[in-house]
């Protein structure tokens, strides 16, 4: 069985943990520990027949229809949560945490490419919030998506691939069709592609996992590989009708002394240049933020989701 070690960011602010397949180590200090845990308006809302592929939905106060954030969780194991709605209830926006079949679903299952539980579970839970918007007093044309760290990946990919709908399908979230507005990106990659990675973040080894091989594997193995990788690796999708998109780190390009390289590494704002770079080739617009780089028109990435999911931004 494949060794998966990727830090996951669990809450706002964020708690962060090293997880190595069932181990965990705490990182940090604690601050959320003694909050109670927001109470969804719907909770663990089923989107499909696996237990772990789940919603919960955080309403506003009012009569709606609510813009929505859809904030993805973590892709090594079955995880969601919602960042502060303090941020957006305030805003009249609502904000749904989508947790889908993990990597290690998927490896303990034999899916081919492991990835796929995730991503394929990730764009039909945006098909499936998009069916149900009017039950849950939400505005279909107003869904942003997002994520944090490894959750940036079925966030992209989602807000990407659900614009495409099957007309004849039988099951009514295939016939959905999805325009995001907007695209959050904290402290992410924007890519699964082994050779993109290292292209634009060189030396670091994250997300080999995802095609059932080692780092180095996989790109020994690269041109066999290519195939699947532009069938599921999100940047593959980006085209000139990509919504506009935030990149924000919270490390600059220099590692703060404080912080591990494994750590740095696997959040460096770098992957947000190579990736801001690649997706205004097409004319998508993207803003970055990290320290030592402001970005213009908005202070932040929430600043960006909550302006996007307004009625008049266009």
């Amino acid at each position: 069985m494949l060794a998966i070690q990727q830090e996951v960011d669990l809450n706002m602010p964020f708690k962060r943990v090293l997880v190595v397949w069932g181990c965990v180590f705490m990182l940090g200090t604690v601050t959320a520990a003694t909050v109670p845990p927001p109470v969804p308006s719907y909770a663990d809302v089923s989107y499909g027949p696996c237990s772990h592929q789940l919603l919960d939905v955080y309403l506003p106060q009012g009569a709606g229809p609510f813009p929505v954030l859809v904030w993805y969780g973590g892709i090594w194991k079955p995880s969601k949560h919602a960042p502060d709605l303090n941020m957006f209830f305030p805003h009249q926006c609502a904000v749904i945490a989508v947790q889908t079949r993990s990597m290690e679903d998927a490896v303990k299952e034999k899916a081919n490419p492991p990835i796929s539980y995730v991503l394929s579970d990730a764009r039909r839970a945006l098909k499936y919030i998009h069916l149900h918007a009017k039950e849950w007093h939400l505005d279909p044309q107003r869904i942003a998506a997002g994520g944090g760290s490894q959750a940036t990946i079925p966030a992209f990919f989602a807000a990407c691939t659900a614009s495409a709908a099957d007309a004849n399908a039988s099951d009514p979230v295939d016939r959905e069709l999805v325009k995001v507005v907007a695209i959050g990106f904290w402290r992410g990659p924007g890519s699964i592609d082994p050779k993109r990675l290292q292209e634009w973040n060189p030396g670091v080894e994250w997300g080999a996992p995802a095609w059932g091989c080692t780092v180095a594997e996989s790109l020994k193995r690269y041109a066999e590989l290519q195939p699947v990788i532009s069938k599921w690796s999100p940047e593959y999708f980006v085209t000139k009708e990509t919504p506009p998109m935030y990149i924000q780190n919270d490390w600059g390009l220099t590692k703060p002394a404080d912080i591990t390289l494994a750590n740095y590494s696997v959040h460096s704002p770098l992957w947000g240049v190579g990736l801001k770079k690649y997706v205004e080739s097409f004319g998508v617009t993207c803003y970055q933020k990290y320290p030592g780089l402001e970005s213009a028109k908005y202070k932040d990435m929430w600043d960006f989701l909550i302006q996007r999911l307004q009625p008049a931004q266009k």
